[in-house]
């Protein structure tokens, strides 16, 4: 009986995306932080674009943006190399806690002072 020999294929494809989706993940949290800090800023009327959703718009445009743009630049780096994947996986792990505090309201008011 034959085995089937399976190749093995690099994992830097995989950890282009995860390290992507987490950098989308904080540029998510901080354009929000930034917005909420001082909602009446130039920057924070150009999120507007949309406006029946307001800043909305903005603010996950830009994440979704970020996250394709590095997807893009990471998947052609990491293409055909194999990565230190528990290290990215905790990079983007942390760079998803990042995006998730500066979506959170008492974050806000720390670095608001309110």
């Amino acid at each position: 009986m034959a085995t089937k020999t399976v190749a093995e294929k690099p994992n830097g494809p995989v950890a282009a995306a995860l390290l992507a989706g987490g950098i989308g993940s904080a540029v998510l949290g901080l354009v929000t932080l930034i917005y909420e800090l001082n909602d009446k800023s130039a920057f924070a009327k150009s999120l507007a674009w949309y406006k029946p959703a307001g800043a909305l718009t903005g603010k996950s445009g830009l994440g979704i943006i970020a996250f394709f743009v590095a997807w893009a630049v990471l998947h052609f780096i990491f293409k055909d190399k194999e990565t230190e994947f528990n290290r990215i996986a905790t990079i983007s792990f942390v760079l998803l806690v990042i995006g998730l505090l500066g979506t959170f309201p008492p974050v806000w008011h720390l670095f608001a002072g309110g």
